[in-house]
């Protein structure tokens, strides 16, 4: 099998804890449904509110059940293994760091750490709306890509 040897990096904005999941969640349900590793690094525990709102999402059961199963609480030592146990798999990966502007950058360079440089990894840098204000442009300058509702887009398109 012929890999990518990269690490994409893509940012996102959101507003709240459930605007961070509508975005999120279709990306999420689709890297899930081509068999990509996802794991989600939060500043604050996110297990609840993504509990409610799955229940207003017109998901399957069991489509819910797996995205519960992806570990939505602020452990990040426990995710840091499991970003590298799971790094030793033959399957692409997708890593959401969502919280402040420090935040981002502290575990970006732990990710630098604990992944491999042959393992290709997509990783989502979601800021804090509030928080970069009208610093948008700058944040967005380090980025190729934006995710949104509809997906990925090349900044330039926006």
């Amino acid at each position: 099998m012929n890999r990518k040897n990269t690490k994409e990096k893509i940012c996102a904005f959101y507003a709240s804890d459930y605007h961070f999941e509508m975005i999120s969640l279709p990306y999420i349900k689709n890297k899930m449904e081509k068999e990509s590793e996802v794991v989600i690094l939060t500043e604050n525990d996110l297990e609840e509110t993504m509990k409610t709102f799955l229940t207003k999402i017109n998901f399957k059961e069991d489509k819910k059940e797996e995205i519960l199963k992806l570990n939505w609480k602020s452990n990040d030592l426990e995710k840091f293994k499991e970003i590298k146990a799971k790094a030793d798999k033959e399957k692409d990966m997708v890593i959401f760091i969502k919280g402040k502007e420090n935040y981002i950058h502290n575990v970006n360079q732990n990710i630098e750490k604990w992944i491999p440089e042959e393992k290709h990894v997509k990783i989502i840098d979601c800021y804090e709306i509030e928080e970069i204000g009208d610093r948008l442009d700058n944040v967005m300058d380090q980025y190729q890509k934006v995710l949104g509702t509809s997906g990925e887009k090349e900044i330039e398109k926006i």
